[in-house]
């Protein structure tokens, strides 16, 4: 999550689950955590990435990741439960959101190393082929800003991810999914594979939602039976996009650029 400076912030006790935690921006909900249970994954978009971040590697390795967009840290402290010893960077534009996270929730059960910055500022300076994973989820007033939108941004976070890298993107879209064709053809025109997960009925144009892209150097690089198998046991129901299945759902659509954005 990256919100606007001038949203209300809060954290609120969730009253259906009192370990559980939920951040608003504005009175709506961005990021939840579970002090009890870091593996407690309230939305299911994170759910999705989760389960990716648990098929890029075998169970329990170590990964150096970066987070393009803090909230509650609830992926860092994911990824900190799950693969102990994780070198983990979180982005966080928001120096409001990172004051109250820092102030009231617990720090990570391993160091987390959060950075007030610009997402594009942080990934154009950072090393290259240094990543095993970078997961960026970041908005500005309900809208992913253009300048990470853009097929130069994607080149960037490629440059920065190893050869194995993964790239998981959050989208929110709505029927009939343009922007998000969009986002899969801006991706596809820097990785060599790339998959989409989401509900089923956001697939059908039925709502409202999140879509996660996932993207990698190399083809073939998640097992695609596993992930598959991951999103269709999901307490929401999810599908998977990829190869030709996904050369359909793109369609005609254009990478976008920092020029056509900027337009």
């Amino acid at each position: 999550m990256d919100s606007a400076a001038d949203d209300r912030l809060d954290l609120v006790v969730d009253p259906a689950r009192r370990s559980g935690r939920i951040l608003l921006a504005g009175g709506v909900a961005q990021s939840y955590v579970d002090l009890a249970d870091p593996r407690h994954l309230h939305f299911e978009y994170v759910r999705r990435m989760a389960a990716v971040v648990d098929l890029a590697a075998p169970a329990g390795l170590p990964l150096n990741v970066l987070h393009l967009g803090g909230g509650a840290l609830t992926l860092p402290r994911y990824v900190a439960a799950t693969r102990p010893g994780s070198a983990q960077r979180v982005v966080e534009r928001d120096a409001a959101v990172v004051d109250l996270v820092t102030r009231e929730l617990p720090a990570p059960p391993t160091p987390v190393h959060v950075d007030i910055a610009d997402a594009r500022d942080a990934v154009e300076a950072s090393p290259a082929h240094h990543y095993d994973l970078v997961l960026a989820d970041i908005y500005r007033a309900a809208r992913m800003p253009a300048h990470v939108a853009s097929r130069e941004f994607a080149t960037e976070v490629a440059r920065t991810l190893r050869p194995d890298g993964v790239y998981l993107v959050n989208v929110t879209d709505l029927p009939p999914l343009v922007f998000t064709r969009v986002q899969v053809a801006t991706l596809r025109a820097v990785f060599a594979d790339v998959w989409l997960v989401a509900d089923r009925r956001m697939l059908r144009g039925r709502r409202y939602g999140n879509v996660v892209l996932v993207a990698a150097h190399r083809p073939g690089r998640l097992p695609a039976r596993r992930l598959a198998g991951r999103m269709a046991a999901d307490p929401v129901p999810g599908g998977v996009l990829h190869g030709a299945e996904l050369d359909a759902f793109v369609g005609g659509a254009r990478p976008a650029t920092d020029a056509s954005l900027a337009g």
